[in-house]
């Protein structure tokens, strides 16, 4: 808490960072540290915008009660455990605010970094052909990747798929703030199992994180749907079922864009004679990698089963 002669933003700023990092919160749901969390908090409940500059502001005055409201923010923060994000009931990934509750998980996925470069790095935009116009994003969440693909793609039409139909609602609150209502289809879909055609470019950020790290996650993880994380033993559960099927649903030049997060031991174990193409990101140069139909093809018989095996 701060004194009543210390009624500044930097003050009231600098005491919510303290107490967060007393308190060891977990970050990871749109920021990496305590006076980001902070700042990030504070400028919400205070109604100002998040591109504030705190630093050139940090003598302005805050009165008591709007003190008040933003420590009660950070208690709130502490005691729940919950991220910051289902707080605010916003986060922001690539620069774009999507609505967020506790049906999804917070966006974060490293496959938007490269759908947002795609343009103007070598790491996507290279892999895709003239003719792409037809985009999948699988275990869409809250429709950011699918957004954010339209955006980048003007060109091309998005279907969006789901299990869980809350997810959905929110992903199709995401589609209309966003205006995508004509480009973006919301599909209710147990991984492949009404999906028909096929695409050009399929997005998954599925469940990837394995059993024994799903048992050690921070409080603010647990806080996400479970369904949305975890992968099974060794998080390759979903990306069996994935890649067992995939090749029905691409067409001729399509690519596969899959993120599994620090799971590439598991990853490669399960699918040991795959070619694939590691793409780079600031998660790393193992976290999300590219598939091409041909390198799909070629290993189709090494692949394990779906082990799903009701699930088209």
């Amino acid at each position: 808490m701060i004194g009543s002669n210390s009624l500044t933003l930097g003050a009231l700023l600098r005491a919510a960072e303290e107490r967060l990092q007393q308190a060891g919160v977990a970050f990871g749901h749109g920021t990496t540290n305590a006076r980001d969390e902070a700042a990030w908090l504070l400028l919400w409940r205070l109604g100002l915008p998040l591109d504030w500059d705190l630093d050139a502001h940090a003598d302005d005055p805050v009165n008591a009660e709007q003190a008040q409201a933003v420590q009660a923010l950070i208690e709130e923060r502490i005691r729940t455990r919950k991220p910051a994000a289902y707080l605010t009931g916003e986060a922001w990934l690539q620069g774009v605010p999507f609505h967020v509750n506790e049906r999804v998980i917070v966006p974060r996925s490293l496959i938007a970094e490269l759908i947002a470069a795609a343009p103007q790095a070598d790491e996507l935009d290279p892999w895709l052909s003239a003719d792409t116009c037809r985009v999948l994003d699988l275990c869409t969440g809250n429709g950011s990747l699918a957004v954010l693909a339209a955006m980048a793609w003007p060109e091309v039409t998005v279907d969006a798929s789901d299990i869980s139909p809350d997810a959905l609602a929110v992903a199709q609150r995401n589609v209309e703030r966003h205006g995508l209502q004509d480009r973006i289809r919301l599909i209710r879909s147990d991984g492949w199992s009404a999906i028909t055609g096929r695409y050009d470019l399929i997005l998954c950020n599925p469940p990837y994180v394995n059993r024994t790290s799903m048992a050690q996650l921070p409080p603010e993880f647990r806080a996400e749907p479970a369904l949305a994380l975890d992968g099974g033993e060794d998080g390759m559960d979903f990306v069996r079922h994935l890649l067992a099927h995939a090749l029905d649903h691409m067409t001729p030049d399509a690519v596969l864009v899959l993120e599994i997060g620090h799971e590439r031991p598991h990853f490669e174990r399960a699918f040991p004679t795959l070619p694939v193409v590691w793409l780079r990101t600031s998660g790393g140069d193992d976290a999300v990698l590219l598939i091409t139909r041909d390198a799909l093809a070629a290993a189709q018989a090494d692949l394990p089963p779906d082990p799903r095996s009701n699930s088209r």
